[in-house]
């Protein structure tokens, strides 16, 4: 089972490809405030370098936070849009162990069809001006 995993809770983002639980491929780059426009294309080099395609990931495993509200977002939209599009599992999951813990859940059948966002504290949202 080809798994996709993604952490965009800091400005070093993260992402790694694994088959079952043998890590195949892995890369970190800071993507600061350019995530948005990178993580698809490094999604798409970090495929391609193992001569795989979209629709070859079985799941994903996203890191739920805590962390960034803007770095989260994005990383757990883009990880749902990929569940969505292809009809697949995700497993959102915290802590040192994240990528351990949540493809051991996405193996035993503990996948989720949506990943929600963990911040840590409440969201502050500024009044709108009237």
């Amino acid at each position: 089972m080809l798994i996709l995993t993604i952490r965009t809770d800091k400005p070093e983002s993260e992402i790694g490809l694994y088959d079952d639980t043998l890590q195949v491929s892995y890369e970190t780059w800071t993507a600061h405030r350019q995530l948005a426009e990178t993580l698809h294309t490094k999604i798409a080099t970090l495929l391609a370098r193992q001569s795989k395609d979209w629709p070859d990931i079985a799941g994903v495993v996203v890191y739920q936070g805590p962390g960034s509200f803007t770095g989260l977002r994005i990383g757990l939209s883009v990880a749902n849009a990929i569940t969505n599009s292809f009809d697949i599992q995700i497993v959102a999951a915290q802590g040192k162990a994240w990528i351990n813990d949540g493809i051991v859940d996405l193996l035993s059948g503990k996948g989720q069809s949506i990943a929600l966002p963990e911040y840590g504290a409440p969201v502050h949202i500024t009044t709108p001006k009237k």
